[in-house]
């Protein structure tokens, strides 16, 4: 049931953490899956992110380059775009807005 509530909260929320991670430059779908489970969302499989990215690459919010790699195969680099800076902005306040009142609510029944 935990992980089911954790997919559940993920779906609405990845795609603003795959944008404020590219908010510090370019990445490649592994890396911005390393700093996903580093920052403390957990494991995100590629069957999860990589959809993320192509869904955030054709609405225009991140570009896309494919590279050579240095010492393996090419990578498929993603960068934001102004619309993708312009959606963080706007969705990263929202979310704060949202998250606040829910997180009092929350924690009241928790520490109750």
């Amino acid at each position: 049931m935990e992980s089911d509530r954790r997919g559940q909260w993920l779906r609405g929320v990845l795609d603003l953490c795959v944008l404020a991670l590219l908010r510090e430059g370019e990445s490649y779908g592994y890396q911005l899956a390393h700093a996903l489970d580093t920052a403390g969302i957990g494991p995100i499989q590629g069957g999860t992110l990589y959809p993320v990215l192509l869904r955030l690459q054709r609405t225009g919010l991140v570009t896309a380059e494919w590279r050579e790699g240095e010492s393996g195969p090419a990578r498929k680099y993603y960068r934001l775009t102004d619309s993708g800076w312009a959606a963080l902005r706007q969705g990263g306040s929202a979310w704060l807005a949202f998250v606040a009142p829910v997180n009092d609510i929350v924690k009241k029944g928790v520490d109750g």
